[in-house]
């Protein structure tokens, strides 16, 4: 199945210092993008939505400034194609205005669905923030 790459910016209001622990570790992550986090000691991530799992590895981070995660293959395209999704977080300096990006690359096809959701999520996680 082709996968598709959906990216949208989202304020928030929010410091960096802040908002870095929401999308970096198991806890944060449980209180507005998934049903469960859980991380085991060889640093796989286990995320859960209705009662399904899908583990995932941390690929790359820069402590306040970006995380990406990436899933774990569940067959041999996903080996050399996998799924991933990152949040980014950015400052415009004019404004001072934090900016979350949200990278997500998955064989979710319906863009638009995939909006409302990734809408959905970040909604909650101002809730969480505050901001």
């Amino acid at each position: 199945m082709a996968k598709n790459l959906f990216t949208e910016d989202y304020e928030i209001h929010a410091s960096a210092k802040m908002l870095f622990p929401y999308i970096s570790t198991a806890s944060g992550l449980a209180e507005w993008f998934a049903d469960d986090v859980n991380i085991n000691p060889e640093k796989i991530y286990t995320f859960e939505w209705d009662s399904e799992q899908h583990k995932a590895v941390i690929a790359s981070q820069r402590t306040n400034h970006f995380i990406k995660f990436e899933f774990l293959p569940e067959d041999d395209t996903d080996e050399k194609d996998r799924s991933y999704f990152e949040l980014r977080i950015e400052l415009n300096e004019l404004t001072q205005t934090t900016f979350l990006k949200v990278s997500d690359y998955s064989a979710f096809d319906d863009l638009d669905e995939l909006r409302d959701l990734w809408d959905s999520l970040v909604d909650q996680l101002r809730k969480v923030v505050g901001g």
